[in-house]
Formats: C-alpha cells, structure tokens, sequence
C-alpha cells in the first residue's frame, strides 16, 4: 500500500491552482492517479488540459514540490499522459458550472 494513499497524494496535489482558471488541479480532473510505495516514492499520473499549455513545465514542478512536502516522501515521479484526453466533463461540478459547462 505505501506511506501514503490516493486520497492522500490528491489531497497534496489539491493545493496546486491552475493560474488559467483558478481551480485546483483535483477539482479540475487533471490528476488521473498517485501511488506510493513503501520507501516514500510518489508516481502521479496527471495530463494538463491541452498539450499547448504554457505552463507545462511550470505546473509539472508545482505537482511535484506539493507532493514532496508530505513528510518522508523521498522520489516524485510526475507522468503526463494524453490518454484519455482530458475534457471538461472530468471537472467537479463547480468547476464546470463555473466555466459554463
């Protein structure tokens, strides 16, 4: 099971806002899974809302150092995937009905 569990990591990761929208990037559906093993070594596996997102790098890095704040975490791998692609129906409701969805 590891250190930490799902719900953990997403709720780390929740406290990255995407500057675009001003939704965290759980809210927004953007984070698809986390898992931790037993030594403290965090995969995330996330996608962005589009592959021209300028902020690419950016977020990558934010994901990373919020995970890296939970205590003993020791390697983060952040993996951007483009499948399935994201669409705004992954949103919670609030986001969507802010963005008019």
């Amino acid at each position: 099971m590891g250190i930490y569990t799902k719900e953990e990591i997403f709720a780390a990761i929740s406290t990255v806002i995407d500057p675009e929208v001003g939704f965290n990037l759980v809210e927004m559906g953007l984070i698809y899974d986390a898992e931790c093993d037993d030594e403290g070594n965090v995969k995330v596996v996330m996608t962005l809302s589009t592959k021209a997102c300028p902020l690419h790098q950016m977020i990558l890095q934010w994901v990373k150092e919020a995970v890296e704040k939970l205590p003993d975490t020791k390697e983060v791998d952040v993996e951007v995937v483009w499948e399935p692609a994201w669409n705004i129906s992954m949103a919670d409701d609030n986001v969507k009905k802010a963005l008019g969805a």
